[in-house]
C-alpha cells in the first residue's frame, strides 16, 4: 500500500529535517526492524507490517496508531474484538455514519463518552 509507505516517509523526512535522529537507519533501529525493510515499506515495495510494528512506527514518529493502521488497511485488534461482540450493530452504526459530517460523528462520540443518553 503506497499510501502507508508514502505517509511514513513523508513524516519521517519532515522530522529528519529538524532532528537527525529520524534517519531511516535510526528509526528502523528504534522500531526493531532492518533499515532495508523500512526503506521498502516507505517505497511501497512491501505490504504494510504487522499491527505491532505499525504501532511502533507510529509511536516513534508521534503519529496516531489508529490512523497509521488505517493507512495500512488494518483495524487494531482491540477494535476488532469490540466489533466481534456485536457485529450487526457496529456494522449498521458504521454504515449510518459513513456519510455523516465530522461534527456529527464527534457529537455521537461525546455523547457516548459522557454517558449522555
Amino acid at each position: 500500500m503506497a499510501a502507508f509507505g508514502d505517509h511514513v516517509r513523508e513524516v519521517r523526512e519532515a522530522k529528519r529535517q529538524e532532528d537527525r535522529r529520524y534517519s531511516l537507519r535510526q528509526v528502523a533501529a528504534r522500531v526493531g526492524i532492518e533499515p532495508t525493510y523500512l526503506s521498502k515499506l516507505e517505497r511501497g515495495e512491501l505490504a504494510p507490517p504487522s499491527e505491532e510494528t505499525t504501532r511502533k512506527i507510529a509511536e516513534d514518529l508521534g503519529e496516531d496508531p489508529d490512523m497509521l493502521l488505517a493507512l495500512a488497511g488494518k483495524v487494531s485488534s482491540d477494535l476488532q474484538a469490540i466489533i466481534r461482540k456485536r457485529p450487526k450493530l457496529f456494522a449498521e452504526l458504521l454504515r449510518e455514519l459513513r456519510r455523516a459530517p465530522d461534527h456529527a460523528i464527534l457529537s455521537v462520540v461525546r455523547q457516548v463518552r459522557d454517558g449522555d443518553w
